[in-house]
């Protein structure tokens, strides 16, 4: 892997992604210049005071202008307004990518408003924090953790090989896959959790006051991740069910047959086939661990500077 410094970068949306980007690439020394864009004026503030970009501006036409490479940190839902924004800033031989966590939709959106000439490759990197904002990045959160490349059809070879150097630059291990083929696979491994934990601590929401100063008081770990989960921004969440509805719905209708067999099980005290279940998914958290995306300590292996968990 060689590492290329690119002139100048641009991060539009300088939030946990887009902060923790600027960490990482000033820890590799990966550009010699980072322009930042943010809607609010007290996060360009925030980011300035903290360091990882040099300058900010008020739109993310101007931080765009004569960039490199772009990263699109803001919702999914806000994509197509901001490629749309910056399409006349951008240089041709610029790679043009985004870290959205529906890829489908993201092609759709941003894809007809990029110039002749500018590399459109559509990322996600699978990291993130329950946290949000420009003081939640840090330079190691994509250390060890996978980055998705989704190309489209006629990406330039050599781009995608900078864009890939790039990330595992910032620590990543990259792999590619089909758009259609990645939703699929978040819509169970990140976008479903991410459901069934804002449903549970929902429904701990609505109990009477008493049991829920009860459940705050005695959770165990199971509630208290599902809490950590249910944290997430509700804003970049909301997007990614309406992006990924179809995928995430697909897997919504077998995750509700499979409640519904363990509701039988329970019913009719089938000691066989609850251990049969138990003993199987236990199973799938040994294959989690071996593939080095979690560790066996206790508490997860997690700490508060490094969480593994989050909005992917």
């Amino acid at each position: 892997m060689s590492s290329e410094i690119f002139d100048r970068v641009a991060i539009i949306g300088l939030g946990l992604i887009g902060s923790s980007i600027g960490h990482a690439i000033k820890r590799a020394g990966l550009a010699h210049h980072i322009a930042g864009y943010a809607r609010t004026e007290k996060t360009r503030k925030k980011a300035l005071e903290i360091g990882f970009v040099d300058t900010v501006y008020e739109t993310a036409a101007q931080a765009a202008e004569g960039a490199d490479l772009i990263l699109v940190c803001v919702p999914v839902g806000a994509c197509g307004s901001v490629s749309r924004e910056i399409a006349g800033s951008l240089k041709p031989g610029a790679i043009l990518t985004d870290v959205g966590s529906a890829k489908e939709a993201v092609i759709r959106a941003m894809r007809p408003h990029v110039p002749e000439g500018v590399h459109f490759i559509p990322g996600h990197p699978i990291a993130g924090t329950e946290n949000s904002g420009p003081e939640s990045g840090f330079a190691t959160l994509f250390d060890g953790r996978w980055c998705i490349l989704t190309p489209v059809a006629g990406t330039n070879p050599e781009a995608l090989q900078r864009l890939t150097n790039f990330w595992e630059s910032c620590g990543s291990m990259v792999d590619q896959m089909s758009a259609d083929h990645h939703d699929q696979v978040l819509a169970i491994t990140s976008h479903l959790p991410h459901l069934i934990a804002y449903n549970i601590v929902g429904t701990v929401a609505d109990l009477e006051e008493d049991s829920k100063s009860e459940v705050a008081k005695f959770s165990a770990g199971g509630f208290r991740d599902f809490t950590r989960l249910a944290a997430s921004d509700p804003i970049m969440w909301r997007d990614v069910c309406i992006a990924n509805r179809e995928a995430l719905l697909e897997m919504l209708g077998r995750f509700t047959e499979d409640l519904s067999a363990l509701q039988r099980y329970i019913r009719r005290g089938d000691a066989e086939k609850l251990q049969a279940l138990f003993t199987r998914t236990r199973d799938m958290r040994r294959k989690i661990v071996e593939a080095g995306q979690e560790t066996p300590e206790v508490d997860f292996g997690r700490h508060a500077a490094d969480d593994l968990g989050g909005p992917e």
